[in-house]
């Protein structure tokens, strides 16, 4: 036994739908001819096309300031470190100095420290014999009178991570040593008087 089937009203469906009908603004044919209509779309095309790049140049550019932020934070985390292992390095130096670094297991731990520091673009910088920069050094002693100053002694190293400097030179100033310098040197031309 199939039980009858109820009856469906089409009539408030119908009435629905013409309502619907009548409420949708009609839409202009693109292909009509109609250059009003395509005007419009054609602003609207280039106003949302406008919009469009506009976001695109948006998000480029917050994605390269956050890729410039997170270098920037990496590398002020490195400066962080290496100024804190700076005081350690000094005193490696003045190991060395001493001669407690020729051989045995502290040489090799200093080696391997100075290694991983110089990889990460740490660089040391002020010797006897090069030129005074006072950008570069720290002059706490000026036993020279001219006019092109060389480092005479260095009390504390420099170091610079990548270019930017960390840390002057602790050095003394003097004048050039004349025997190293060619330019400071007389000219010797002909014999020197001895045969």
């Amino acid at each position: 036994m199939t039980s009858p089937e109820p009856e469906l009203d089409t009539t408030a469906a119908d009435t629905a739908a013409v309502d619907v009908e009548s409420t949708v603004e009609p839409t202009a044919d693109p292909a009509s001819g109609s250059e009003e209509a395509t005007g419009g779309n054609s602003a609207e095309v280039a106003e949302l096309t406008a919009a469009l790049q506009r976001e695109r140049a948006q998000f480029a550019n917050y994605k390269r300031r956050t890729e410039e932020e997170k270098q920037g934070r990496v590398a002020y985390g490195k400066q962080i470190l290496i100024d804190k292992l700076l005081p350690v390095l000094d005193d490696l130096d003045r190991a060395r100095e001493h001669g407690d670094l020729e051989s045995g297991p502290l040489k090799g731990v200093a080696d391997k420290l100075i290694a991983t520091l110089d990889a990460e673009g740490l660089a040391k910088f002020g010797a006897p014999g090069d030129p005074f920069d006072p950008e570069l050094h720290e002059a706490v002693q000026n036993d020279g009178s001219g006019t092109e100053p060389v480092i005479g002694a260095v009390y504390r190293g420099g170091y610079r991570l990548g270019d930017k400097v960390i840390r002057t030179a602790m050095v003394t100033v003097t004048d050039p040593d004349p025997q190293t310098d060619p330019s400071a040197q007389p000219s010797t031309t002909g014999h020197s008087g001895a045969q």
